[in-house]
């Protein structure tokens, strides 16, 4: 990260930190679902459809 002069010094150490736990995620290692829906995660965009009835969380 390249410091930013125009930031007060907090806030260069927030997007620091901010940074470093960007790095060190890393991604879930969930197991495949089997005879789950196709497509995008319904819960995580926020609406179900099935056999055309929408529900919306």
């Amino acid at each position: 990260m390249t410091d930013t002069p125009d930031l007060p010094p907090a806030a260069q150490r927030a997007l620091a930190e901010a940074e470093a736990r960007r790095k060190a995620a890393q991604e879930l290692a969930l197991p495949k679902e089997l005879g789950g829906r196709a497509g995008p995660e319904p819960v995580r965009y926020g609406d179900w459809e099935k056999k055309g009835l929408a529900i919306d969380f």
